[in-house]
């Protein structure tokens, strides 16, 4: 990989710097290193671009496929900040003129400012053990009930039940149940310590209770998928409110 990539806490969000020559070769790395910064969940994502040349444009195409995984999950704002003036001009023209893009870093933060609101979330640490389902469907049940949204006790029990079941059948280390607000969605999410992604079971597979319980989940969220985290993944899905 030509690009490094030095991350930063900025209050609840994170800044990931970028310096070097972006290439195509540099799309899958830098993609998951993104996508492991919004496992996260911050408040906010801010990429900044001042250390950063284009050798190949069609590589800026990485910050789309982010972009697009962070509206679907976690709901978290990525502002891309201070260009030099070359990859300024292309990612304002084609394909790229819709990104959030920002002179520099500190206008980015600034867009951020007071307009920006911490939605509330729950979070939980859970042991590889079978009666995690049961406490995880309790802390389902009690943010649904806190956050007045009683239809959505049933299926977010339902989904993590199952997500954290699939952790405790495959991944057999501990996990961090996330359960957050966002204004269209309510959002649900399991970090294991496995790297494996999860393999629904598909109908001409045999059966499987959690593979099945995958499935089922596809069927009840609104969308759901998974991430790479730094030690690991996270599993989630989304509800419409």
């Amino acid at each position: 990989m030509t690009v490094r990539c030095e991350v930063r806490p900025e209050g609840g969000s994170l800044v990931v710097a970028t310096n070097g020559r972006l290439r195509l070769a540099d799309v899958v790395p830098l993609r998951e290193r993104l996508l492991k910064c919004l496992a996260e969940q911050p408040d906010a994502l801010l990429v900044d671009l001042s250390g950063l040349e284009v050798d190949q444009p069609l590589a800026l195409s990485v910050f789309t496929v982010v972009l697009r995984q962070a509206a679907r999950w976690p709901g978290t704002p990525v502002l891309l900040c201070g260009p030099p003036p070359e990859t300024r001009a292309l990612l304002i023209g084609g394909a790229y003129r819709r990104l959030p893009l920002f002179p520099d870093l500190a206008r980015g933060l600034a867009h951020l400012g007071d307009d920006r609101r911490t939605m509330p979330s729950i979070t939980e640490e859970l042991l590889p053990v079978s009666g995690s389902t049961r406490h995880a469907r309790d802390v389902a049940t009690e943010a649904c009930l806190r956050w007045d949204l009683p239809g959505l006790v049933a299926p977010a029990s339902l989904i993590v039940t199952e997500l954290v079941a699939n952790a405790v059948d495959h991944a057999h280390t501990m996990m961090a149940l996330r359960i957050s607000l966002r204004s269209r969605y309510l959002n649900l999410a399991v970090r294991d310590g496995l790297t494996d992604p999860p393999k629904p079971e598909g109908p001409d597979q045999p059966p499987s209770e959690r593979g099945r319980g995958l499935l089922l989940v596809g069927s009840v969220a609104y969308s759901w998928g998974w991430v790479p985290s730094e030690h690991g993944k996270v599993v989630w899905a989304s509800l419409r409110r």
